[in-house]
């Protein structure tokens, strides 16, 4: 038995409008997706209650709050007793440059999206907080060249 929700061709394009923009009114979603605004509506609903919508979100321009250099960040341990693990994961969560972690099975251990404002703040934050942890044995940073896509 699946916990998924069956969508048809309506749900998905209520999703993909929403993606796209999740400040649209239910008037405008309505519209765009050939509805009425009341079944458009308890559809929109219908997909909150059942969590394929988990929430609606402001889309952050990192150049505009200065924190325009994204490096993607390898990191091995070599630590696997379970208090450093966690203490390691609290640890880097907590750190505002890490926008996003993200632990593997296999190698690398963990993946970090990391934003600093330039390469010498991400030298800081790389030699003054991650490289210094208990268990971290290796990392290898990758600078973007260029976003090709993304998703939020």
């Amino acid at each position: 038995m699946s916990n998924e929700i069956d969508l048809d061709a309506i749900d998905r394009e209520i999703l993909f409008h929403l993606r796209q923009d999740g400040r649209l009114t239910n008037v405008e979603l309505a519209k765009r997706v050939g509805l009425t605004p009341p079944p458009c509506l308890r559809r929109v609903k219908r997909l909150e209650e059942s969590g394929v919508i988990s929430g609606y979100r402001a889309v952050i321009d990192p150049a505009a709050v200065g924190r325009d250099l994204e490096v993607l960040v390898d990191v091995e341990v070599y630590a696997t007793d379970r208090r450093t693990v966690q203490e390691f994961e609290d640890t880097v969560s907590s750190y505002e440059e890490v926008v996003e972690l993200r632990r593997f099975f296999g190698r690398p251990d963990y993946f970090l999206r990391v934003a600093v404002a330039d390469h010498a703040a991400y030298e800081a934050f790389l030699t003054g907080k991650l490289t210094g942890l208990p268990g971290v044995l290796r990392t290898e940073s990758h600078l973007t060249m260029k976003k090709i896509k993304t998703e939020s």
